[in-house]
This record gives structure tokens, C-alpha cells and sequence, in this order.
């Protein structure tokens, strides 16, 4: 027994040094206590006989753990059953707020004195303690240290004679739940032992445990808090127990599983989160590996019952809980309630406050602002918790893949901003599919967000390599109407196409440079620039069968480009030049290429015109959106490119045409010299080539 005791002191020891963080260092005495009692127990060994060695050594260490414990005064710890639970351990970088230091002494401090505590419970079950100089006999509790609600002692039944329950009686199980549920109605609070028998039968059969005391109390009325608190402050039961509240929690609204006695009726959903709730305070670290996983199950029920009406069944069972509990008028209020209490568990407080501030939970509860609201969450606690919103990001990959309209689009709205917290080696091809599902999405919403997780992705080599095959979509997004869509999607192909070894396919490569001209003239400087880029990228990286069909778009762009190096913005100016040159070279147009070199640009435009005198209609029909342009250097090259076109047309049938859309398209632009002198040479020849055509037809 001695021997015993001083390994359990030794245990102590190590424990004190292996804490979540180093000793505080305002309490230097205590590390030299525990070193005086270790010498104290040591010299007593070698001199005392076994007896006295045994009782002065255990007198020693009660007087140590009183001194411990008075020092801490009303804050110590409420009990053997519910040991503090700080989770320190998911911070990704250390506190810097200035009460850290005292957090990280407070857990500490905790930790040791619920940890001796627990071992004074485990000696006290084989002898009792009698004070030497009051001869009084101590039993498991102490008026001094124990909280108030430890005294009340619940009946003194025995459930377990046995180590642990033989595998033949284990369908007694529920039975004995229901038993020590019915026992506890009249009390209230539970008594050590029994604590420990309810906690010793969740660690063996938690499954049976959990799913009869959900069926017995869905309304987890004052017994069954009293047994759940018992279970949440148990590390190893909790561990066990929380696997099969999620399942329960994850099949809404109601979840089938049976019991070993043959039980199988229906459990609500809420149920479970209700016991959630309930025991969350209580928790200890056990919790910390299912954190991510109760999250999204919390997210879940907020999404589920904000989403779609629940069931009338649902509503009754709802209305039994609020009256049990004082609980919200809707379940989705309740479940925004629990994840609350969640994250304030998990320390991450002021998320919890940015939240209220900025209207996020408010904006959680209405269908139509849901996504908005999950993305600001995502961003409040990415900034700190990059570990928990890891485990979050994988379990929303795992409820994605189901396909479920009513919860998909918060969930990728909360996915897309946690991106970046996931290792892409490992799942990245379910990230991928997902994308890739929502942006072929009929909903813009979707399609939005999976753009923005694309972009993400995108950035990771080995992730845009296997993105060429939703070349076809993006190229078809490029045409949206919304700036954003199409900035986005022009970022995930120019990240595609930085890849080395990736070159583009004769059939693309003709649709892509054609949905990149329209965007040449876009009023956005960035999609400009980009655009432009990734032009010069098509005709770097197509095929040599695809540079072919390529070539009569190339042409096409030689105008716009032309008069774009005339732009107001230096940036898009010296690109189009650039770009330009680059074009002349791709169609081996020599003379053209002189004259950029050269930059004699005025010539540029009668060179273009002269070698291809049989598109100068097609030419002018392009130069006629540039007359409105709002840059007035763009107007003039127009109208300068446009006089030297009038020639050229002088005689051919398309000539009165394209000068009346030119007249057109002028008295809706900006007068200015040019245009003016422009507008009266084509309204002369206009008015020319009428009154021609219609002396002709009168002769005729």
C-alpha cells in the first residue's frame, strides 16, 4: 500500500512538470513542497515500518493538497466531476492578448489541483483517512473543498459488483440507465460514487448509454443533466459518448439506431444537441478532437431549421424542451445558442463578440442572408484558430459531397474562406470536385463562391494542372456579365496557364483569344492588363496544329489593339504595344513589325489598311464603337483610321452602308475637329451615293 501511494506522489510529480505551459511563476513554494514531501516520503520509507510509513506518509499529503486548496480559495476547482478544460492546444500561435500568461497559470493551476484531487478519490476507495489529532474518519468528500452539490447523496445502489459489465448482461444496460435515471428524479445532485458508476458504464457501453438516455428523457430533463453533466466531465466517457450524439445529431430531424435490448424508436435529432448544450461547460479536453465535427453539426441544425419547416412532430417535442428549459421559440435560435456557448468553450470569445456586432448571428438566421453570414464567421475565426478551422473545412468536404441543396451554399460559402487552412496533397481532388460542381451551377451565388475557391486552388501548381479539364466552362464565364465573375475567372486561367508544360489545345485555344477581345475594351484597368496577358499566353502555348485556326482571330485583335496603344493609362498602353508587336510577329507580318518597332504608329494604320484592302469594311465596322469612346486620344485614332478607310471603299457596294453607320454612330459620340470634318466628308459622299443610286433606279 506504500508503495502505492508514493508512486501515485511520483505520478503527481511528473504530471505538475508536463502541464500545458511551465509553472506559474508567483508560486514557486508549491514545486518546493512537492520536493519536501517526496524527501520526507523517502526518508520515512527507509526507517519506519510499514504501517507508520503508510499513515504519516498519507497525512502529509492531505496537508499538502489543504494548503493547495486554501490557497486557491472559492475558485478552486467545483469537483472531482468536472475537471477544468482549457484548450489552449488548438491555438495555432500563442496568445498575444495581455492576459495570456494568466489564462495559461489559471489552466495550469486547475489542471494540478482537479488532477490530486482524482487521486485522492482513487486511495479513498480502498482505505479511509483518519485524521491522527481528530481520530474523525474522512470519507470521498470535504466541506472545506467540495462544491455544495457533491453532499446530497443519491440512493445508495450498486450497480457494478463488477469490474466491468460481462458481455452476456449487456443488454441490462438500458435497464440500468433507465434504474439510475428513475432514482435521481427525487434528488438533486449525485453523490461520488455514483458519479463514477454512470461514468464507469459510459466508458463500456456508451452507445447504449447515450441512446437510452435520450429515449427515456429526449427533454433531458433535471436527472438526466444531472447524468450527462456526470458524463461530459469524464474524459474517457466523453470521448466515447460524443460519436454516437453526433450520429444522432447528423440525421435530421429524426435518427433510428437500436439498443442492445432491441430498442429502435425514433430519437429527435435536437435531442442531442439539446445535450450539447447542456454539457458543453462541463467538458473537458476529450472534446478537443471532436470540436470541428460538433461544429458542423451545430451549422448543420442552424442551416436544417432556418432552411425548411420542421415537422409537426419536431414542433411538439420543441415546445416540451422550452418549457423543461426556458429555451428560444425556434430551434434555429436554440442552435445558434449552443454554438455560442461552443466557441466561448473553445476560448475564441471575441469571435463571438465581432459576430454580434457586425449582425452576423442575426444574419445566420434568415435563409436569404445565411451564406453572408457563414462567410463572416469563416473570416472572424480564421484569423486565430487556423487548426479548428482545418477540422471544420474537412467535415463540410464530407457533407458537400452529398449534394443537398438546402445546406450546400452555406456550407461552400463557410468551405471556400477555410480554403486555404487545408493540406491540398491530401484532399485536394475532393476540393476540386466540389468546385467544379458548383461552377457549372444554374445559381450565381454558387457559382461565385466555387469561382473563389478556384482561385485559391488555383495558386497550388499540382492543383491548376488538373483544372485544365474546366477550361470549357471558364472560358464561357468569361462572357458574364458581372465584372467579378469574369475577373475571377480570368484569374484561374492565367494561374493554369503559369504551369510549365502545359500547353493549349487547337480547339481552345480559338474560343479562349476569341472571348478575350471583348474585354480589351472593358472600363476595368485590371481586366485590361490580364486580359491582354493572357492573350499573349494563347498565342505562346497553342499547338502548332491549333496556331492555324488561331490566326484569324489574331488578326482581329491587330484594331483593337492598334488603337488601345493610344490609351489614357500608360499601363494598358505600353501592354497593347506590346501585345501588338507580339501579333505582327504571330502572323509574320513584316511590315507591320517595322513600323511598331519603329514606333511610327500613324503609319501603322494606313500599313494595316493597305495590306488587307479587302476587309477595310470589316476594319471601319470595327473602328465604329471607338467615335463613342470616353477617352478622347481613342475617338481621335478612330476617326484618323477612319479617313484613311473612306478611300478605299470609294466605289464598293458596302460603302453607303458603312458610312451611314459611321454618321450614326457619330452623333451620338463627342464632337471635336476631327469628328466634325469626318461626319461632313461622309455625309457628302452618303448623300452622293443616294442620290446616285437613286437616278439609277429611275433610268431603270
Amino acid at each position: 500500500m506504500a508503495g502505492r501511494f508514493l508512486s501515485l506522489v511520483k505520478v503527481f510529480r511528473g504530471e505538475k512538470k508536463k502541464g500545458p505551459g511551465a509553472a506559474p511563476a508567483q508560486q514557486p513554494e508549491e514545486t518546493e513542497q512537492i520536493q519536501t514531501l517526496q524527501d520526507a516520503l523517502d526518508r520515512t520509507q527507509e526507517q519506519e515500518p510499514a504501517r507508520g510509513r503508510f499513515r504519516k506518509s498519507l497525512k502529509m499529503f492531505r496537508q499538502f493538497l489543504c494548503i493547495r486548496l486554501r490557497k486557491t480559495g472559492s475558485t478552486a476547482a467545483a469537483g472531482i466531476a468536472e475537471p477544468d478544460s482549457g484548450l489552449t492546444g488548438l491555438q495555432a500561435e500563442p496568445d498575444g492578448s495581455p492576459d495570456s500568461a494568466e489564462r495559461s497559470e489559471d489552466f495550469e493551476t486547475s489542471e494540478t489541483e482537479t488532477w490530486a484531487k482524482a487521486l485522492l478519490m482513487s486511495m479513498t476507495e480502498d482505505v479511509a483517512i483518519t485524521n491522527t489529532k481528530t481520530r474523525e474518519t474522512q470519507g470521498l468528500t470535504n466541506t472545506d473543498t467540495m462544491p455544495a452539490p457533491t453532499m446530497i447523496h443519491a440512493p445508495t445502489m450498486d450497480f457494478f459488483e463488477e469490474s466491468a459489465v460481462p458481455s452476456h448482461q449487456q443488454q441490462q444496460v438500458p435497464a440500468k440507465v433507465k434504474n439510475i435515471h428513475q432514482s435521481l428524479m427525487s434528488h438533486v445532485s449525485v453523490d461520488a460514487r455514483l458519479q463514477m458508476d454512470i461514468v464507469r458504464l459510459a466508458e463500456e457501453h456508451p452507445a447504449d448509454v447515450v441512446l437510452t438516455l435520450l429515449r427515456c428523457a429526449p427533454t433531458c430533463d433535471r436527472a438526466a443533466a444531472m447524468m450527462w453533466r456526470a458524463i461530459g466531465s469524464s474524459g474517457p466517457a466523453l470521448e466515447k459518448a460524443l460519436p454516437t450524439l453526433l450520429c444522432v445529431m447528423e440525421d435530421w430531424p429524426l435518427h433510428t439506431m437500436c439498443t442492445s435490448n432491441g430498442d429502435n424508436k425514433d430519437l429527435f435529432a435536437l435531442a442531442a444537441t439539446l445535450v450539447i448544450w447542456v454539457i458543453v461547460p462541463e467538458c473537458n479536453k476529450a472534446m478537443i478532437p471532436y470540436s470541428g465535427q460538433l461544429f458542423v453539426a451545430l451549422l448543420f441544425h442552424v442551416v436544417i431549421s432556418t432552411q425548411l419547416m420542421p415537422p409537426e412532430e419536431v414542433d411538439n417535442f420543441w415546445r416540451a424542451c422550452r418549457e423543461e428549459h426556458r429555451l428560444p421559440s425556434k430551434p434555429n435560435r436554440f442552435a445558434v445558442q449552443a454554438m455560442k456557448a461552443l466557441l466561448c468553450r473553445l476560448r475564441c470569445d471575441n469571435e463571438v463578440m465581432a459576430m454580434e456586432r457586425k449582425g452576423g448571428w442575426k444574419m445566420l438566421l434568415c435563409a436569404r442572408t445565411q451564406h453572408y453570414a457563414m462567410g463572416l464567421l469563416a473570416r472572424e475565426m480564421r484569423r486565430i484558430f487556423i487548426p479548428l478551422c482545418s477540422l471544420i473545412a474537412l467535415h463540410l468536404l464530407k457533407w458537400l459531397r452529398r449534394e443537398e441543396p438546402c445546406w450546400d451554399l452555406p456550407f461552400l460559402a463557410f468551405l471556400v474562406e477555410v480554403l486555404e487552412c487545408l493540406d491540398t496533397t491530401k484532399c485536394g481532388e475532393s476540393m476540386l470536385e466540389i468546385m467544379s460542381r458548383h461552377l457549372q451551377s444554374k445559381c450565381r451565388e454558387r457559382r461565385r463562391l466555387a469561382l473563389r475557391g478556384l482561385v485559391v486552388l488555383s495558386k497550388d501548381p499540382s492543383m491548376a494542372r488538373r483544372m485544365c479539364s474546366l477550361s470549357q466552362n471558364l472560358v464561357e464565364l468569361l462572357g458574364d456579365a458581372h465584372g467579378y465573375v469574369v475577373s475571377m475567372s480570368l484569374s484561374v486561367l492565367t494561374n493554369i496557364l503559369e504551369n510549365e508544360h502545359i500547353l493549349i489545345s487547337s480547339t481552345t485555344a480559338p474560343k479562349l483569344a476569341e472571348a478575350l477581345l471583348p474585354l480589351f475594351d472593358r472600363d476595368n484597368i485590371h481586366m485590361q492588363l490580364v486580359s491582354l496577358n493572357l492573350f499573349f499566353k494563347v498565342m505562346d502555348l497553342v499547338v502548332n496544329k491549333g496556331k492555324k485556326p488561331l490566326k484569324r482571330i489574331v488578326r482581329q485583335s491587330l484594331l483593337p489593339l492598334f488603337f488601345h496603344c493610344h490609351d489614357e493609362n500608360q499601363r494598358v498602353a505600353k501592354a497593347s504595344r506590346e501585345l501588338l508587336l507580339c501579333a505582327a510577329r504571330f502572323l509574320k507580318r513584316r511590315k507591320l513589325k517595322r513600323l511598331l518597332e519603329r514606333e511610327k504608329m500613324f503609319k501603322f494604320g494606313k500599313c494595316l489598311l493597305a495590306e488587307d484592302r479587302s476587309r477595310a469594311a470589316e476594319h471601319l465596322r470595327r473602328a465604329l464603337p471607338y467615335l463613342q469612346s470616353p477617352q478622347e486620344p481613342l475617338r481621335e485614332a478612330a476617326v484618323r483610321f477612319m479617313g484613311s478607310a473612306r478611300v478605299l471603299l470609294r466605289g464598293q457596294q458596302e460603302e453607303l452602308q458603312v458610312l451611314n453607320e459611321a454618321i450614326q454612330a457619330q452623333r451620338k459620340g463627342t464632337t471635336s475637329h476631327w469628328s466634325r470634318n469626318i461626319h461632313a466628308q461622309f455625309t457628302s459622299r452618303a448623300e452622293e451615293l443616294s442620290s446616285s443610286s437613286g437616278s439609277s433606279e429611275s433610268e431603270s
